[in-house]
């Protein structure tokens, strides 16, 4: 299903709105804290032995441009919540970055079918530019939601703004319901801002 009053481009426009991060592998960790019964840590080369999940699906920029069929591929975050035994009052999820950046979406969307940890694009690991060493990925969602240079994925009872929500865009950001910004669901505004893809 494609996306309303999207563009489709060959290739992806590259966002930092916080600059790009110095990633030691080494030393990076994946945390998943908050309402969970077990906080878990996990290195990349444990990520990299966990993906469970190859598919192809676009992906959504909010200022208004898709690309067509990437593959992606990743560890499940309903795998990595069960593991961590995710309380029943969570609702909602916040993604942080190694730069500081946040973003928050519904746990509903967070622990969908689709909703991956995505280490592998088209078939490589994904670049320092596009978010290594890894990133949430939800393909109902708009990208801004897809933190890069994933640190923290915290499980929370109480919704607080991320960085962008923090400046008017929406709290879940479906696409297919254009929730582009707060309080306009299904309403095409024709506005563009810079985001991070």
């Amino acid at each position: 299903m494609d996306a309303p009053n999207q563009r489709y481009i060959s290739m992806f426009i590259y966002y930092a709105a916080l600059g790009i991060p110095r990633i030691d592998i080494e030393r990076w960790r994946l945390s998943i804290v908050g309402e969970v019964e077990r906080p878990l840590e996990f290195t990349y080369s444990e990520l990299i032995s966990m993906i469970n999940v190859k598919y192809v699906r676009d992906f959504h920029c909010v200022t208004g441009w898709s690309v067509r069929d990437v593959e992606w591929e990743g560890v499940r975050i309903r795998d990595l919540a069960s593991m961590v035994g995710v309380r029943n009052d969570a609702k909602w999820v916040i993604f942080r970055s190694a730069d500081g950046y946040e973003s928050v979406v519904p746990a509903e969307d967070a622990l969908s079918e689709d909703a991956i940890v995505a280490l592998r694009m088209n078939g490589k690991p994904l670049d320092l530019k596009s978010g290594y060493p890894a990133r949430p990925f939800i393909p109902h969602l708009y990208g801004w939601k897809s933190a890069k240079w994933l640190t923290t994925i915290e499980f929370t009872k109480q919704y607080r703004d991320g960085y962008w929500e923090a400046m008017g865009y929406h709290e879940r950001g479906n696409v297919h319901l254009e929730e582009r910004f707060k309080g306009m669901e299904g309403t095409h505004t024709g506005k563009t801002r810079r985001v991070i893809a």
